[in-house]
């Protein structure tokens, strides 16, 4: 009929009853943080590697009144964003926004938003590679193991050889941290400066991995530690004396970029929400 959207799939792309299934897994991975929950992951309009994981949980949660971020190492305009938003929206008819405190569901690849969550909020994690133990451990089976019994001995000794080569831990993304004082997990290739963001964080985080066909999660108000020794603790990304050049934040993850007319290397926002915010709240124009 004119005037309506035609209806060529189910709501949210996927059907009911695999909505149910993976609704189930996130109830289960929600009830034991960090434990690596499998799921049936369905065939995506989408590439593997390109997020099927967190878009199936972000179609199998969303609703009609949603409002949808999606943000791919921080930006909301990259090619892998802008699919995933045209895709729910072809299949579902809900607005997207760009601001990441309208939203009630973000998904993300690399990156943690600025803004801290609310309790009203999720974030869907895009994850490549689930297991922290794969570092250690190639087959699946020990791996299992390894997490029923807590035994983590041969991650302690990941650790232990970095600093007795390098004089430090020199894993950057994906940093091995232990949720809920239990289960060794993977935060996903999010940068160390976001790690601490997720240890006691009002809202809900989620993690799926579509090739690797698991789900699992840090529900609220969860202790999230990143592994360390007392004589070599963790440390994040340090942007100390630097500021955005654009909005001219601080204490911000900076990605730092070249100048092609100056020929300059400048610093900027790497979450370009919050960049725009911050320009349109002290009256910069774009």
């Amino acid at each position: 009929m004119s005037g309506q959207r035609e209806q060529v799939y189910n709501f949210a792309f996927l059907d009911e009853g695999s909505k149910k299934e993976i609704r189930r897994s996130t109830l289960k991975a929600i009830a034991i943080p960090g434990y690596q929950v499998p799921f049936a992951s369905r065939e995506m309009p989408i590439g593997r590697g390109w997020g099927t994981g967190g878009l199936q949980l972000t179609l199998a949660l969303i609703g009609e009144r949603d409002r949808l971020k999606v943000i791919d190492q921080g930006h909301d305009d990259s090619v892998n964003a802008v699919s995933i938003k045209h895709l729910v929206e072809n299949c579902t008819g809900i607005h997207t926004t760009n601001d990441s405190e309208e939203a009630t569901i973000i998904q993300t690849r690399h990156r943690v938003p600025e803004i801290p969550l609310r309790e009203d909020q999720i974030l869907v994690l895009q994850v490549p590679l689930p297991e922290p133990l794969r570092r250690v451990e190639a087959k699946e089976k020990e791996t299992k193991r390894l997490h029923a019994e807590m035994d983590y001995s041969s991650m302690w000794l990941r650790l232990y050889e970095d600093i007795v080569r390098y004089g430090e831990i020199t894993i950057g993304a994906d940093y091995p941290s232990m949720v809920h004082d239990r289960y060794i997990f993977n935060p996903s290739p999010i940068p160390r400066f976001d790690l601490p963001k997720l240890h006691q964080a009002e809202g809900l985080y989620l993690f799926g991995a579509g090739r690797e066909k698991k789900i699992y999660a840090i529900p609220p108000y969860t202790n999230v530690r990143p592994l360390q020794f007392e004589d070599y603790p963790f440390e994040v990304e340090s942007f100390e004396g630097l500021a955005c050049h654009l909005c001219g934040s601080t204490h911000v993850f900076l990605d730092e970029i070249y100048d092609g007319k100056s020929g300059e290397k400048k610093h900027q926002c790497s979450d370009t929400g919050y960049c725009s915010q911050k320009q349109q709240e002290k009256g910069v124009v774009q």
